[in-house]
Order: C-alpha cells, then sequence, then structure tokens
C-alpha cells in the first residue's frame, strides 16, 4: 500500500473533519461526528479496496466497507437527529472545557479523521491479498453477515424498546439485551474480524488484526462502555445496577441467577 493514497485519504478526511466542525459551531450538535466518522471510515475503505485490490477480492471488500459504514451511519445520523439533548460525552466535554470548547473540539475532531484512516487500513489489507478465493473468505462473508446483522438486530431492538409508553426509568432486558448489556457494541467488533479473515493469506494478513484490536479497546476502555455506564447509573440509578449484577457486561451470555 501506497503511502501517498494513505496521506491523500487523511488530507481529504481532515478536510471534512474541518468543515463539520465549522458546522457544529453554528448548530451546537457535536455529536453527528460519530455519524461522520462512519461515513469517511467506510469511503476511504471503499477507495483503499478498489485502488489497491485486485480480482473479485476487491470487489467483496469494497461492498461490505460501504454497507458496514452506510448503516451504521445512517442509524447513528437518525438517532442523533432525533435526540432531544446532546449526547452525555459531548455535554460533558462542554462542562470541562469551558471557553476551550471549540478549540479543543477541533483537535478532537481532527482526531476523528485520523482513526478514519486507521480503521479502513484493515479493508485495505484484506483487499490487498492477492491469494485466490477460499473458505477463509467464505468464513469472512458469514463473519461480516453476523457482526452486522446482529448489531442492527440490538439497534432495533433498543429502538423498539425506547419508543415505548413504559420505557422511562427502564432497562431494555429484552431480546440480545438480555444476555449481554451491549450487544450492538459486541457485534460491532465482531464485523472486523471479516477483514482479518478475507486478509488471511496475503502480506498484510496480522496487520488486519489492528481493526478488532482497536475497535475492543475502544469500546471497552475508551468511549464506549465506560462513558454509557455512567450515564445510565445517574438516568436508572437501582434498575440498572440490578441490570449489571445479573447480565454481562460485553460477550454474550446467560443472565445470572440470584446474583447479590
Amino acid at each position: 500500500m501506497t503511502l501517498e493514497l494513505a496521506l491523500v485519504a487523511w488530507a481529504a478526511s481532515a478536510v471534512l473533519m474541518a468543515l463539520l466542525w465549522l458546522w457544529q459551531r453554528r448548530s451546537g450538535k457535536a455529536a453527528f461526528v460519530d455519524a461522520v466518522w462512519s461515513f469517511a471510515t467506510a469511503l476511504i475503505g471503499v477507495a483503499f479496496a478498489l485502488a489497491l485490490g485486485a480480482g473479485p477480492r476487491r470487489w467483496i471488500v469494497a461492498g461490505l466497507s460501504g454497507l458496514w459504514g452506510l448503516r451504521l451511519g445512517m442509524h447513528l445520523w437518525q438517532r442523533i437527529a432525533g435526540e432531544h439533548q446532546e449526547d452525555v460525552r459531548y455535554r460533558k466535554m462542554r462542562e470541562q472545557w469551558g471557553s476551550r470548547f471549540q478549540a479543543y473540539m477541533f483537535g478532537f475532531y481532527q482526531l476523528q479523521a485520523l482513526w478514519a484512516v486507521l480503521f479502513a487500513l484493515p479493508m485495505a489489507w484484506a483487499a490487498w491479498n492477492h491469494s485466490p478465493l477460499g473458505w477463509l473468505d467464505a468464513l469472512g462473508l458469514s463473519v461480516w453477515v453476523i457482526g452486522v446483522a446482529g448489531e442492527a438486530m440490538a439497534d432495533q431492538q433498543l429502538r423498539r424498546f425506547r419508543a415505548r409508553s413504559d420505557s422511562a426509568g427502564r432497562v431494555c432486558d429484552l431480546g440480545l439485551w438480555r444476555y449481554s448489556r451491549h450487544p450492538n457494541y459486541f457485534f460491532e467488533w465482531i464485523h472486523w474480524f471479516a477483514y482479518v479473515c478475507l486478509a488471511a493469506g496475503g502480506d498484510g494478513r496480522w496487520l488486519a488484526l489492528l481493526g478488532p484490536t482497536m475497535m475492543l479497546w475502544f469500546l471497552v476502555k475508551v468511549t464506549g462502555i465506560p462513558l454509557l455506564e455512567q450515564r445510565l447509573l445517574e438516568s436508572r440509578g437501582e434498575a440498572y445496577r440490578r441490570y449489571q449484577r445479573v447480565t454481562s457486561p460485553f460477550i454474550p451470555w446467560l443472565p445470572r441467577r440470584n446474583a447479590s
């Protein structure tokens, strides 16, 4: 993979995030960066696949990358647009950074531009695999379907729960949410192993592990589970503490009984 292509993608992503930063200054809606990051990562992944790949695998990876980003980006965009209050992460940033919020937010948006390129690299390495198609490619397609379908199902179940008239103050423990407190995060993580399978046999097969490794770190240690659970404890209180005691935090598993 050429360094020039990665730098061009980074520059284009940086310009996009700078324009988005200008828009959020006027609109006050900083959370839309989450949706735009999904679109940008997918678009860069498609560009990498088409530029660096060969044969049918380049089209497979481009299609998987584009469909993943389109689904996730549209879901996040619709959710953010429908929320009456700003996401708790950005509200806390405003409180902590005060008058420096916009300056720091510009840097935060530019960091998202860099992450978009880094997360697109596993897609590039998958497309860069010039070995003949085989059973690992079929496994990769299966993993992609399981990951994206599982995440979409979890998102839909949570959306339906929130739309119920009796959901206020309650915790969603239905469907996949009965077995994991964050099934959408779990299946998003699973999705990244698809590119590991598609990269197997190529020069970047080990580098493709960067995708699930980075995603797991973000979800479990940085912006995913820790901040979300803090917000849910503040808004749901004892109901969420009971849910924590009986439900697996990440990997779906049978609920615990008689948890003290």
